[in-house]
């Protein structure tokens, strides 16, 4: 089997250390960082490509006054395998000696790397990796690093951040910041938050990494062979944000021969994290997994540069933007649909926390069933108020014994954490 030469793999190191050293650390990511600077467990920086994860690391490694680092997607590296690693720690000793702090980016492209993680933490190195590919990290991760390690799932900016890296402040908002916190708002809600796109500007620049993942992360490495029809379902999921379905209704409208299939491609767009599936709540697990989802994708952006369009997209956007919102915050989310239909509900252990509706606009043709929706959820789970996300309007309104706060989303999305109704 093809070693690296030791020579090589020093050149290598160095050069990458170097390019990482020299990068911009950029806009702080909203991440305790403190605590898991601190925490003696690996660290796992997880995401779409793109999203920031190796910047993140940048960051985190200015705590440190010196730091062993190696980028395993690097076509040099195509050849690297476990039995390299004990030539990868020599060259480390010998150009950073002592050092036992440890960056890997894209940890997932060197088949068996888990148990050289597990041996190396254990005798005592501070490790971060980043790695772009939700099943096969939590397979490695679940096998044999169980309770080694704690994990920062990162997704493209949040307006917050975007707000930072524009320098628009979000205290004492005045009439002029609150307008140029809108026309930002309108960006973000268009063009996304993948970091390059909001440095350039550049809709191209969404479909290359939409591509990349697709053919990198997802056909070549799970080996599709129907790549046509996997494409098909992609950007029918893209295009098709926010809708429910189910796997057998996917398969009629596409003509995929298994809903066996349907389900594994969806699998893999969502270990990819370019899609995401909420189930309808239930008590039952069996339910959820057997009733329609409801599936949104990582970023409108990303969407609106690979997708087809509509002219009633608007609210959809705004429904994608807000699921997203609450990954990012880390909340477990579902639907709510009975007779009505509530879009998100939010659970911890088992109950039910929050309830939230997301419309456009309020108007006289959708206000009572918006209401309606979200007045069914909190009568179900026992919920003193809830929230309907609009794009510009705001109103307390009294309906029954609950109290409903409209709200534009852009103000949702500065006020961190606070998805729950005013007292």
């Amino acid at each position: 089997m093809y070693m690296i030469p030791a020579s090589q793999l020093e050149e290598l190191v160095l050069s990458q250390k170097e390019s990482f050293l020299s990068r911009n650390p950029g806009t702080p990511r909203e991440i305790a960082a403190e605590r898991f600077l601190k925490t003696g467990q690996i660290v796992v920086i997880t995401g779409i490509r793109r999203c920031g994860k190796s910047t993140l690391m940048r960051q985190l490694s200015e705590q440190y006054s010196d730091f062993l680092y190696i980028n395993f997607d690097d076509d040099r590296l195509m050849d690297f395998t476990v039995k390299d690693f004990p030539d990868l720690m020599l060259v480390f000793e010998k150009t950073t000696p002592g050092t036992k702090v440890l960056f890997i980016d894209e940890i997932q492209n060197v088949a068996g790397w888990e148990r050289f993680i597990r041996r190396i933490h254990d005798e005592g190195y501070k490790v971060f990796l980043t790695g772009s590919n939700a099943n096969l990290l939590s397979a490695e991760l679940g096998t044999h690093l169980t309770g080694r390690y704690t994990k920062i799932t990162l997704y493209p900016f949040s307006f917050r951040e975007v707000l930072r890296l524009r320098s628009i402040g979000t205290d004492r908002i005045t009439g002029k910041k609150k307008a140029a916190i809108f026309a930002e708002f309108d960006r973000y809600l268009t063009g996304g938050g993948f970091p390059e796109y909001l440095k350039y500007g550049d809709f191209e620049y969404l479909t290359r990494i939409y591509d990349d993942i697709l053919f990198r992360d997802i056909i070549s490495r799970f080996g599709i062979r129907e790549v046509k029809g996997f494409r098909q379902l992609a950007h029918y999921l893209f295009t098709n944000i926010a809708n429910a379905a189910t796997y057998n209704a996917l398969r009629n409208t596409l003509g995929f021969k298994s809903v066996v299939s349907v389900r594994d491609y969806v699998g893999f767009l969502e270990a990819a994290y370019l899609i995401f599936e909420i189930f309808r709540y239930d008590f039952s697990l069996k339910k959820q997994y057997v009733h329609e989802k409801k599936l949104y994708c990582i970023d409108t952006g990303m969407r609106n540069a690979v997708a087809f369009r509509f002219s009633d997209d608007k609210g959809r956007m705004l429904e994608n933007l807000v699921l997203i919102e609450l990954l990012r915050r880390g909340k477990s989310v579902y639907f709510f649909k009975t007779r009505k239909e509530c879009d998100f509900i939010t659970e911890d252990r088992g109950t039910v926390t929050g309830a939230i509706q997301v419309c456009y606009e309020l108007s006289r043709e959708n206000r009572e069933r918006e209401l309606d929706g979200l007045a069914g959820a909190m009568a179900m789970y026992n919920l003193a108020g809830g929230i309907i996300l609009t794009y510009h309007q705001e109103e307390t309104i009294i309906h029954g014994n609950t109290s409903i706060r409209v709200l534009p989303v852009w103000k949702w999305l500065i006020e961190y954490e606070n998805d729950q109704p005013e007292d």
